[in-house]
């Protein structure tokens, strides 16, 4: 099928072209050797990791389906994207319903944001067969975006318990973190659960009645639990402080770059790293400490250094 979108280029079906994986690990174009060292460094960090936490070596997991429903699916570029909340995922859920939508949407920020996230509007890689599974893993380009971990939890808690929206979060788990983590919590705060505090929701995260009840919202989890880097092998791994350059070479590989870029607009709500210090200004030693260990497969797999603003033990 070949549809033509509104540029006068054809994005769907780039048969007898290179595929992406191709053209990253053997570039025709000299522009694109040069990141291609880059990913490399990346994906080596990622590997050493992997190996140093004898995570691999372990008895090996064998991922299930429900391990790659964060996996999504591009089949006519052959691209396979490992989405990651707090990490700029609904601006590539939206690339991603351009890239398979067959010429149904043209620009990435004409789709609203509730349409992203719509589960039915891109196909996950625990869809298909074992046998497709394994094809796909094999022959596509695989990437995820990452972002430095206690920035993203601040992104992510001021996102789900500050916001006074968000009701279905303060439900479900604003109500859980003030009746475990508060002491004389009044009537309406165990009702509501809408007015979580930093300190309670690290708590809460810390706390190993939380580990063992239940797996973290997608929105706190680990990337390494969200996408399986030492179960997969991604070819590509974008950085949220790289963002742009990042996603538009993966859109080049792809060979979509001449007209299809990566939308940029600074979000001044941005969490960033100044507010992610203060944050952490009222959180124990200890509990900084406890976090950090949580966390810390993220830090040494995607080269974060430790914050200086840790108070470690």
């Amino acid at each position: 099928v070949m549809r033509r979108n509104p540029f006068g280029m054809d994005i769907c079906c780039r048969k007898g072209s290179r595929s992406p994986l191709q053209e990253l690990y053997n570039p025709t174009q000299v522009s694109l050797s040069n990141t291609a060292i880059l990913h490399q460094i990346r994906r080596d960090q990622v590997t050493d990791t992997c190996r140093a936490s004898s995570v691999s070596s372990r008895k090996r997991r064998v991922l299930t389906p429900n391990d790659l429903k964060h996996l999504v699916v591009d089949e006519d570029h052959e691209m396979i994207y490992c989405y990651v909340p707090k990490v700029a995922c609904t601006n590539w859920k939206r690339v991603m319903m351009v890239l398979t939508g067959r010429g149904k949407y043209s620009d990435p920020m004409e789709i609203p944001a509730n349409e992203a996230h719509v589960s039915s509007n891109l196909k996950t890689l625990n869809q298909y067969s074992i046998p497709e599974i394994n094809h796909r893993l094999k022959n596509y380009m695989k990437f995820l975006f990452v972002r430095e971990p206690f920035e993203r939890l601040v992104s992510a808690y001021r996102n789900k318990f500050t916001q006074k929206y968000n009701t279905s979060f303060h439900k479900r788990y604003g109500t859980k973190i003030v009746r475990r983590q508060r002491k004389n919590a009044t009537q309406e705060a165990l009702r509501k659960g809408d007015d979580v505090k930093f300190e309670e929701f690290v708590a809460y995260l810390i706390d190993p009645h939380t580990q063992r009840e239940e797996p973290f919202n997608e929105h706190w989890q680990t990337v390494y639990s969200l996408c399986h880097p030492c179960h997969i092998h991604y070819d590509l791994i974008g950085k949220y402080e790289t963002l742009e350059e990042d996603s538009n070479y993966i859109l080049q590989l792809a060979g979509v770059g001449n007209y299809l870029k990566f939308p940029t607009y600074a979000k001044s709500t941005r969490t960033t790293d100044e507010m992610t210090t203060e944050f952490f200004q009222n959180i124990s030693s200890e509990h900084q400490t406890q976090l950090y260990e949580v966390y810390k497969l993220d830090f040494l797999m995607f080269n974060y250094s430790v914050p200086s603003y840790l108070k470690l033990e």
